[in-house]
């Protein structure tokens, strides 16, 4: 077995790094530090490290990549091979050079679409329908090595990036096992990628999810499908912060401002947009629970002719409080 060092952060790097210590000698885990999360501000540990860590797997957190002392370090573990998987931070050519066999990087997009740190966010919110997992070689710029493994999977209509990130994780694992078996046989393949069909995508944040009411309804309901499970669309409605967590697109005009509630139905809110009609299915009020629609107007008499307005951003505090 090829000796293997891995780095990696969210949950969507656990599928593949389960793979990585199942087809190589993995000799340690390298996450970033534990960060502070939630209303009481906790450090918490990656879900990388939780899981090399009721293993007992070595996991190793390093502050400062580029200082000298984690490039011995990862010198003295002598790796023949180095994966990565939404690892979150660049290094510099001295690291990259440490494992004679080079690195593999899972990146969650059909490359060189969506090089950066949100690919799946971005596809869903531009409005692709075809998306998938690239295998590639870890080089100095950015998500810009060549391509050793890639394949491709549909984006649902109503497909939240919560759920392909579910799919792309296990799909992603499954290719970087293929790709470290394919190692230990030989040379990888390498093809570089086309920079005429580059496009970069930057960074998701909390103010992502405001709602801006004159959009389109399909950009809205993109974006809401885009930020789900985090940091859910928002707007304000009755001067409460109010999250929009399903909808779909419905075939009708406008006929009203954007933001104006046409219709009341059993289980939806129509509501006006810059272009065309969105169907509010699923809702969420600040310290109440996720409901249907169904079961939201029960307990709330809203009226046709009520309006959401916009939000303004959110404090980024990397928290789920409302700003």
């Amino acid at each position: 077995m090829l000796k293997t060092v891995f780095f990696g952060t969210p949950e969507l790097a656990v599928p593949s790094l389960e793979r990585a210590a199942a087809v190589s000698r993995l000799l340690a885990v390298v996450t970033q530090p534990d960060r502070p999360r939630g209303r009481g501000r906790k450090p918490e540990p990656p879900p990388v490290k939780r899981w090399a860590e009721t293993r007992g797997i070595p996991v190793v957190q390093p502050e400062r990549l580029n200082d000298g002392i984690f490039e011995c370090w990862l010198r003295e573990q002598k790796p023949d091979l180095c994966l990565m998987a939404a690892y979150g931070r660049l290094l510099k050519q001295p690291v990259l050079d440490i494992p004679p066999l080079g690195w593999l990087n899972v990146h969650p997009s059909l490359l060189p679409r969506w090089r950066g740190p949100s690919p799946i966010q971005t596809a869903i919110l531009e409005g692709d329908t075809i998306t998938g997992v690239t295998i590639m070689r870890v080089a100095l710029e950015m998500d810009a090595g060549d391509i050793v493994l890639q394949d491709t999977v549909p984006i649902g209509p109503d497909e939240t990036a919560g759920e392909l990130t579910n799919r792309l994780a296990i799909l992603g694992a499954e290719l970087l096992e293929q790709a470290v078996r394919m190692a230990e046989e030989g040379p990888l393949p390498a093809v570089p990628q086309d920079p005429e069909k580059v496009t970069y995508c930057r960074l998701f944040e909390k103010k992502d999810g405001r709602i801006r009411w004159s959009d389109p309804a399909w950009r809205i309901h993109n974006l809401v499908r885009a930020s789900n499970p985090w940091p859910m669309a928002f707007c304000l409605f009755r001067g409460e912060w109010f999250r929009i967590l399903k909808t779909s697109v419905e075939p009708v005009p406008a006929g009203s401002d954007p933001g104006v509630i046409t219709s009341v139905e059993k289980d939806r809110l129509l509501v006006a947009t810059g272009e065309g009609t969105l169907a509010i299915r699923r809702a969420q009020l600040p310290g109440r629970k996720p409901l249907d629609m169904t079961a939201f107007l029960l307990g709330a008499r809203i009226r046709p002719g009520e309006r959401f307005l916009e939000a303004p951003e959110p404090m980024e505090n990397g928290g789920d409080a409302q700003p």
